[in-house]
């Protein structure tokens, strides 16, 4: 099906199953423990033996010589896999570095070796026997040493240069300059990146923690040299990703070399301490924002320079991209560059791009504001534009920061906070309030799926889409459900195997809308076959309540399924409605938080989160999202930070002992608003996405609340209390 006319009134108006806050499908078997995740299929295959990797002990440089000896000779050994054994590997589309490296060491942490045995304590006894000698080459590991060797990234973010910046910003009555910095940041998913891989002959299937099952596919057999029919990936449970698990790891590969070595089954999970500098993680930046303003507060020029490293075949992080969009002005600049770091590959973490971009894009908002005397909602609502600031031509599918901000502010009680930072107490406590803006674009991706319809008149769909704990399984089966006229229950929902049809996958916040929309696609072709099945051929049949309706002729679903099953696969194909309109989704984050006077400590006391996002699926899981989402930014904004250890070239603090992250109790309230809205422009579900909207801006939130309760403008992240004490107010 191919979507190239904006959506009109459709079988997923009917909103009885859609939109209905519902329980995720699924749960049982998650709080129950029954939910096999990838180290877990114990019935998958039989005979299954462990692996366990080892880790480069150096960032850059050259394996020498490495002993096995000792390590063979273990008790319980079966093999043990190097670059020597390997075979020819070639390097996946999606990876930066190799995932085994021999002789060459592009990072710390690069896996050098997998020991598999027939127990994880004896492979893991193994691996600490693994002896390994390095020629260590001179590595750049400081994004601010290494700033001026950036480079422009074409492919991914070509400068944006609108207008005459330059000059408007020397001419501007009020201007605004200054630089931020944010710092490298890990996923700390709750399931590490964890594989089960089998051969059956040449054909290898792996159950793994995957969130794009296609992409690893094809990366699978591009790495070990295989045809992609050879390849099977199942991912049938995530324990969360946030895109740390967008692409293959080296938990796949080796657990598919160990397998073929050892002759069975076998299974790695990285342990917590390898995953900060063996995986991916959202790379640092550093961010100068230039603003040039009218008295009034009109912006009349916007620059937005960003820096980040990454090894050589790396990716840029995106922070500047938010600049394109947010806000009016009709003279900007918007660059992004490149630095050569031999530090562990840096990629995709929720939201990236925005996530970084408005920590710092936000706070500079707060500035300007302050600087015009303006309130900063105030500020924000006089910038606003319907449509793209560079290209007037395209408006936004729908655009109501507006609304976010206003019905935020009569919510949150915004009229209550001074503006005088600093001058609300509560005894020991210093009281502020802040707010951002939060933006993120509405990515489509082809997606597909398989539907049938059974004997009993039940309903199956497969998709090899993902849940990553977004709740996948629930608003694909509330898609089918309202589709077909039958309940929830009367839906069973496959997902994660690539034996089904090619899906969206999980990533970007376009997961929801795109498999959702692939599903409603394969759905009007089996109605279109059950009419026919059935005799209805002229007019609009009706689905509702089990029973397909054309006139007055009533007929039980189940009985066009009576001779057998009746199939149909589709995918949805999106064409050219992103090119005339820009597609976004928009919110705004309200913060309140306590800041001990004496101390600097911080509280978050209470958070509000308004998003327009188009069509909300199911409000239950969304919310979970943003709340979660939410908390991440506070994570972000107070204690998240990998240390560099600029020496040696890798992160410190690479466990969940040293990379601290919120638990529940940090934050006593949080409160989501969606506003009632619908996008016919996006897709034929009319939806969009949330999961990422829901950090975007929120750390900036943060700091400007923390900068109106105590006067301390912090521009490096996390805003821990070193950086606050000396710009507390004096004690009283």
């Amino acid at each position: 099906m191919k979507f190239d006319t904006p959506a009109t009134t459709n079988p997923i108006d009917q909103l009885k199953v859609i939109g209905k806050p519902t329980d995720r499908i699924e749960g049982p078997l998650k709080t129950s423990g029954q939910a096999p995740y990838a180290y877990e299929q114990h019935e998958a295959a039989k005979n299954q033996a462990y692996g366990v990797m080892v880790g480069a002990a150096i960032a850059k440089g050259r394996i020498t010589r490495m002993d096995l000896d000792e390590a063979h000779a273990a008790p319980g050994v079966l093999a043990i896999v190097t670059a020597a054994n390997a075979g020819k590997l070639g390097k996946g589309k999606y990876n930066a570095a190799h995932l085994l490296a021999g002789p060459e060491v592009q990072h710390y942490h690069q896996a050098v070796a997998l020991v598999v045995a027939e127990t994880f304590e004896q492979a893991r006894a193994a691996a600490q026997l693994v002896h390994v000698e390095y020629a260590t080459d001179k590595g750049q590991f400081d994004l601010a040493a290494v700033r001026d060797q950036g480079k422009e990234p074409k492919e991914e973010l070509p400068d944006v240069k609108h207008g005459d910046f330059a000059t408007a910003f020397a001419a501007a009555p009020v201007q605004f300059d200054q630089t931020y910095s944010t710092p490298d940041q890990s996923h700390a998913m709750m399931e590490p990146h964890a594989t089960l891989a089998a051969w059956q002959g040449d054909q290898l299937t792996l159950w793994t923690s995957n969130q794009m099952i296609a992409w690893s596919v094809g990366d699978i057999a591009t790495t070990l040299g295989l045809p992609k029919e050879k390849v099977r990936l199942i991912s049938p449970y995530i324990g969360g990703g946030f895109g740390g698990k967008l692409f293959i790891r080296a938990d796949s590969i080796l657990a598919a070399l160990g397998a073929r070595l050892a002759n069975r089954p076998v299974k790695v999970a990285l342990a917590r301490p390898q995953i900060a500098n063996n995986t991916t993680h959202r790379p640092a930046t550093i961010q100068r924002i230039r603003m040039g303003a009218t008295a009034d507060g009109k912006l009349s020029a916007i620059a937005h320079e960003g820096w980040s490293g990454n090894l050589a075949e790396g990716k840029v992080e995106v922070a500047a991209q938010p600049s394109q969009l947010l806000y009016a002005g009709e003279n900007r600049l918007v660059s992004m560059r490149l630095a050569p770091l031999d530090l562990p590959e840096g990629n995709a973490m929720r939201a990236p791009g925005e996530t970084p971009g408005l920590m710092v894009l936000e706070i500079a908002m707060d500035e300007m504001a302050e600087k015009l005397k303006l309130d900063p909602i105030q500020f924000r609502i006089l910038n606003d534009t319907q449509v793209d600031p560079v290209k007037t031509e395209r408006p936004f599918s729908q655009r109501r920061l507006i609304e976010c901000l206003q019905t935020g502010a009569e919510h949150f009680g915004w009229d209550k906070r001074n503006a005088t930072p600093g001058t609300r107490r509560e005894g020991r406590w210093l009281i502020g309030m802040g707010v951002a803006a939060a933006i993120r674009n509405n990515l489509l991706v082809k997606s597909g799926a398989r539907v049938r319809l059974e004997r009993d008149g039940k309903i199956t769909v497969e998709t090899d889409m993902t849940d990553i704990g977004t709740g996948s399984y629930t608003i694909i089966a509330q898609t089918a459900a309202e589709m077909m006229g039958v309940g929830l229950e009367d839906v069973v929902v496959h997902l994660g195997d690539s034996s089904f049809p090619v899906s969206s996958g999980s990533g970007g916040q376009f997961g929801a809308n795109c498999s959702t929309a692939g599903v409603y696609a394969a759905c009007m072709k089996l109605r279109e076959a059950v009419t026919t099945k059935l005799g209805m051929t002229e007019g609009d049949a009706v689905f509702a309540d089990g029973q397909v309706q054309l006139g007055n002729k009533h007929v039980p679903l189940r009985n066009a399924a009576q001779n057998g099953v009746i199939e149909a696969e589709d995918s949805i194909e999106f064409a050219d409605l992103a090119k005339q309109y820009q597609q976004s989704t928009f919110g705004a984050h309200f913060v309140e938080v306590a800041v001990d006077a004496a101390t600097g400590e911080v509280r978050v006391r209470r958070m509000l989160a308004v998003c327009a996002a188009g069509r909300i699926l199911n409000p239950k899981s969304a919310r979970s999202q943003v709340i979660g989402a939410m908390t991440m930014g506070v994570g972000a904004a107070l204690m998240e930070e990998l240390a560099v250890d600029k020496r040696l070239g890798f992160f410190v603090n690479h466990d969940l002992a040293g990379y601290e992250v919120p638990v529940h109790a940090d934050i006593p309230h949080q409160e989501v608003i969606f506003l009632d809205e619908t996008d016919p422009i996006s897709s034929p579900m009319k939806a969009k996405g949330v999961g990422e909207l829901g950090i975007c801006g929120v750390s900036a939130a943060v700091a400007n609340a923390i900068y109106n309760a105590t006067g301390a403008r912090v521009r490096e992240y996390p805003i821990t209390l070193d950086k606050i004490l000396d710009s507390l107010p004096p004690m009283i």
